[in-house]
């Protein structure tokens, strides 16, 4: 049995359970936070992908002291242990605004819009100073004003500007269509693509009255692999604590990287037709797909020696919502038996780490998330 299988054993794991290498997580926190640095921009990572006390205090040991957050709910939860620097990196929900001016007698807080309506709105109902940002839509399509529709974007900021209760923070984006690229050469393209539009939406509120106006981006694959960072104030990517196999087809992390993984009991084993059965599936995985390099669409990677080397690996080729089912080799399965553990390593970290209640690192240290917070 190699190291770690037993390192797993110690556990005493019975059913799915999120696994942290954290090691590794640190590794890639100081790897960004030094990045960041050697940039000149701020970091302002996104708790988003971990959504634990535990792991954020991993930041903070770096020296992070500003966060992203993605709803209020989760600003409040972070606000509890000592964060006084978020941004809700949401559109504003104007049934939260009571939420929102109570968080904002706490602490700096930062929240985004794209619409007259709701810069209005957030304005009429703040009390105490609240940071704003205008959410700009560079390509991907999601949410924002799109970045050549100037007149929309001088309407929004003014209103921002006019209120008294408000401070206008800068102009924000994410820029999703890195993740759809398969090179770092494309992901740097991609990036420098949409940072010359919000060079060109900054110049326009510069040149109309916005005195400051800061430049907020957030997605790991450009925050791990761009080149130019010139006019950036704050980068704010969040995958990149634990990374995942979509992150690994980037380009933007190595396998041995991805500090998050699901280890799973093995429930069957069918030789004959090159499969194997395990406890972990929709519900433990989420349903994220990829299309691996072969061209088959998967829902994992499992191995039977994380944290490793980088395999072999077995693909999950399916999920239901309790079952896992692996396309296993006669090599890769030699001398696998019922109840042995493997850990799938994520298509999305994210997702996956949002459907547990808490965590529990290789060394036996169990971290709560907001989920449990909430069961509480």
């Amino acid at each position: 049995m190699s190291e770690a299988p037993r390192a797993l054993e110690k556990l005493n794991i019975r059913r799915p359970t999120l696994v942290l290498d954290r090691a590794r997580a640190v590794r890639n926190i100081e790897r960004m936070a030094a990045r960041a640095s050697s940039a000149g921009v701020a970091l302002r990572p996104h708790f988003k992908t971990h959504q634990s006390l535990g792991v954020g205090r991993w930041f903070r040991d770096v020296g992070v002291s500003a966060i992203t957050v993605s709803s209020v709910a989760m600003a409040h939860y972070f606000a509890g242990d000592g964060w006084t620097d978020i941004t809700v990196a949401f559109p504003v929900n104007l049934r939260e605004l009571d939420d929102i001016a109570a968080l904002a007698e706490r602490v700096r807080l930062g929240v985004l819009v794209d619409s007259r309506d709701a810069a209005q709105a957030v304005g009429r109902r703040m009390g105490a100073p609240l940071r704003v940002w205008l959410k700009i839509d560079t390509g991907y399509g999601r949410a924002g004003v799109a970045w050549d529709d100037g007149a929309r974007i001088t309407a929004v900021a003014g209103d921002i500007l006019g209120a008294a209760s408000l401070e206008f923070a800068g102009i924000l984006s994410y820029n999703g269509l890195t993740y759809r690229e398969r090179t770092a050469e494309g992901v740097r393209r991609v990036h420098d693509e949409a940072l010359e539009k919000l060079r060109s939406v900054r110049e326009l509120l510069v040149s109309r009255g916005a005195v400051a106006c800061a430049v907020s981006i957030g997605d790991t694959p450009g925050a791990s692999l761009a080149e130019d960072f010139a006019g950036v104030d704050e980068l704010r990517p969040g995958n990149f604590v634990f990374y995942d196999l979509t992150q690994v087809g980037t380009g933007s992390c190595a396998s041995d990287d991805i500090a998050a993984a699901v280890a799973c009991p093995v429930v069957g084993i069918y030789p004959e037709r090159g499969r194997v059965l395990l406890y972990g599936g929709a519900v433990h995985l989420s349903a994220e797909s990829m299309e691996s390099e072969d061209g088959r669409v998967i829902f994992g990677q499992a191995s039977r020696a994380w944290p490793g080397g980088a395999g072999p690996f077995a693909p999950v080729v399916s999920v239901f919502q309790e079952h896992g089912v692996l396309e296993a080799d006669a090599q890769w399965a030699a001398g696998l038996r019922l109840g042995d553990l493997v850990c799938v390593l994520p298509v999305h970290s994210c997702m996956a780490c949002n459907l547990y209640t808490e965590y529990v690192t290789l060394d036996g240290e169990r971290l709560g998330t907001i989920h449990k917070a909430r069961e509480a």
